[in-house]
């Protein structure tokens, strides 16, 4: 078994972009799984004993039953935000995938919230602010090249202005 990672690069960019070699690392699938399942719970369990031998055991317990509680409204709350946002994008006919890609973050959110732990929930708290969401979505677009920035000019030909496209193909079918 080798833990080594495996290092890809990029060779041949896309037309228009600069020629660099973007590199990714591949961790192995096996420490990965053992990361999330074997790792974070050893560092929550460290945690909670620690918090709970300067607060007590029932105030660590209470604590954690708090966060969930409080996470997991937020997470509603804004996950309603996001449906609304969706629903009005998609009323004038704009492709709301960023903010789906922002609702698929809160389900992931609210499942950080709900596990008992500190690092969780300050992870979870952390993706709840919008902008830090945002971010992080776009991060991710960009990062695979689904998002490609380019700059147009104003009316006037002076002014460039930055958007952002999402590359993809579609077909309409009447």
């Amino acid at each position: 078994l080798s833990l080594t990672p495996v290092i890809l690069g990029r060779l041949s960019p896309r037309p228009g972009r600069p020629r660099n070699i973007r590199l990714t690392l591949m961790l192995h699938p096996l420490l990965v799984f053992l990361l999330l399942f074997v790792g974070v719970p050893l560092v929550e369990l460290y945690l909670m004993i620690e918090v709970g031998a300067r607060i007590g055991a029932l105030s660590t317990v209470l604590l954690v039953v708090l966060t969930a509680v409080i996470g997991g409204l937020l997470v509603r709350a804004q996950g309603f935000a996001v449906v609304l946002r969706v629903r009005e994008m998609l009323e004038r006919d704009e492709m709301p995938a960023v903010a789906l890609l922002e609702g698929a973050v809160l389900l992931i959110v609210g499942a950080l919230l709900l596990l008992p732990g500190f690092v969780t929930d300050a992870l979870g708290f952390l993706l709840l602010i919008p902008p830090v969401r945002h971010r992080l979505v776009l991060y991710w677009l960009e990062s695979r090249d689904w998002i490609v920035q380019v700059s147009s000019k104003d009316s006037d030909g002076t002014r460039p202005t930055g958007q952002r496209l999402i590359d993809g193909e579609c077909s309409r079918e009447d």
